[in-house]
């Protein structure tokens, strides 16, 4: 359901300073609303959200993450880069293998967060 633009602005203009000096008090820096933008952004690829849920469940391999979800390595590979660069994934040599995992429990929890969100409805 659309709503008119009219229906969405205030029928008369004014200001409510405490609301407004109290959200300039915890307001973030430009930078860190940067950097959390940039970071939202790289959950939006399917992809990738693919890749966090197989290291949910292990540590794997590029091979083993290309025949999990029918990609080729060099598909794979690109995607990891992505999440390797915003501190999602960590990886491990071992042998000719690398390996990857979740970075931390705050991946789990950031998607966690964002399924029970889009649940609200369903």
């Amino acid at each position: 359901m659309t709503k008119k633009l009219e229906d969405m602005c205030c029928e008369a203009e004014e200001i409510h300073e405490e609301l407004i000096k109290r959200v300039e008090k915890t307001m973030p820096d430009e930078e860190e609303l940067y950097d959390l933008a940039e970071l939202f952004k790289v959950f939006g690829d399917s992809t990738r959200i693919r890749i966090l849920f197989v290291l949910f469940e292990a540590e794997v391999c590029v091979c083993d993450l290309a025949e999990t979800l029918h990609m080729t390595q060099s598909a794979i590979s690109h995607q990891l880069r992505i999440l390797k660069q915003s501190k999602l994934v960590k990886s491990r040599r071992e042998g000719k293998s690398v390996f990857y995992s979740l970075a931390d429990d705050h991946v789990r929890s950031i998607i966690a967060g964002g399924r029970e969100h889009i649940e609200e409805d369903r």
